[in-house]
């Protein structure tokens, strides 16, 4: 994929396709907040032409997702009223159908309280202090960071300076990557840095578009593992004292299994929405229902009984593949 291809794709505001939006949040945890706001992006070198079709897309999008999601909505109310009604909560579906319909809200009130382990509390604990860390840009360990993951990227390629045009080629949206990170935290580039070592082929094939017949403007592959970080905070409850929803409890079985369960988790996650992007055959403006569809596709398998660790889940077998 030639550099000048890419950024071509990347002149765009953000992975949603909110480029106007902005968000508010109070919160002081670092990944408290959506990741890709606004860009500082010359929109005015477009063409009136590709701006028009670029609005015709967006509200097409809109109107698709809002007839989408009123469809799902009735479906979970009928699920829901099926587990509580017909089945009963004391049955395998009785429990898994309420946490269809209500794990993308959050907690799950149906769920019984939880009893950590001194091991579970000690590796949920480690994990918070790192979520907790921000990414720093002018921290020589933060910036080694980078330069780490350029190398581990690129190992034939000239390190370049911390801003430059040449890394746009890795997917970040701008000469200077500190600037994509906003509530990422330090933590989405360590689980990069974790995928490139620890499944280098996967990553690579990742990186560079290697799987499957792409499409013309693909979403950015470094802000799209800063968005996955940021999107399993949420779906595991890490944000809460102790999660609250079905995915976060089995997540803490998975933890105390796997010390770096969320690196790996991390890693099947970016397989996994990549595989969903092909199969979808999705563009742009479609990544962020692209990355829900994976979010429910995790949440799905996570909820399997017979799994008991991160090798478990059936979408680990993409990284294998």
């Amino acid at each position: 994929m030639s550099s000048n291809t890419l950024r071509r794709r990347l002149h765009h505001g953000d992975v949603g396709g909110g480029r106007y939006d902005r968000y508010e949040n109070s919160g002081t945890d670092s990944l408290n907040e959506p990741l890709l706001g606004d860009s500082d992006y010359d929109y005015n070198k477009h063409s009136e032409g590709q701006a028009l079709e670029d609005i015709l897309d967006d509200e097409r999008s809109k109107e698709r997702l809002h007839w989408m999601l009123l469809f799902s909505n009735v479906i979970a109310q009928w699920a829901q009223w099926l587990a509580n009604i017909v089945i009963g909560p004391g049955s395998l579906f009785g429990r898994i159908l309420p946490f269809i319909s209500g794990g993308q809200n959050g907690i799950n009130s149906n769920l019984p309280p939880l009893l950590l382990s001194s091991l579970q509390e000690a590796r949920l604990k480690y994990l918070k202090q790192r979520l907790s860390v921000p990414f720093d840009g002018t921290s020589s360990e933060h910036q080694d960071a980078l330069r780490q993951l350029w190398r581990l990227s690129y190992p034939d390629r000239e390190l370049p300076p911390l801003k430059s045009e040449v890394w746009k080629d890795m997917g970040w949206q701008g000469s200077d990557p500190s600037t994509d990170f906003r509530g990422g935290g330090f933590i989405s580039l360590e689980n990069l840095i974790f995928f490139a070592k620890k499944f280098p082929e996967a990553f690579q094939s990742l990186l560079h578009k290697r799987d499957g017949d792409r499409s013309e403007w693909e979403y950015p592959f470094a802000v799209a593992g800063i968005n996955i970080s940021f999107t399993l905070v949420q779906m595991l409850d890490l944000q809460s004292g102790t999660p609250g929803t079905l995915a976060g409890h089995r997540f803490l079985e998975l933890l105390s299994q796997d010390e770096m369960a969320f690196d790996n988790l991390f890693c099947v996650a970016f397989k996994l929405l990549d595989a969903q992007w092909l199969a979808k055959r999705a563009s742009y403006m479609e990544f962020n229902d692209v990355l829900k569809s994976t979010r429910s596709q995790l949440e799905r398998e996570m909820a399997l009984e017979d799994v008991s660790s991160v090798r478990d889940l059936p979408a680990y077998n993409l990284l294998k593949s």
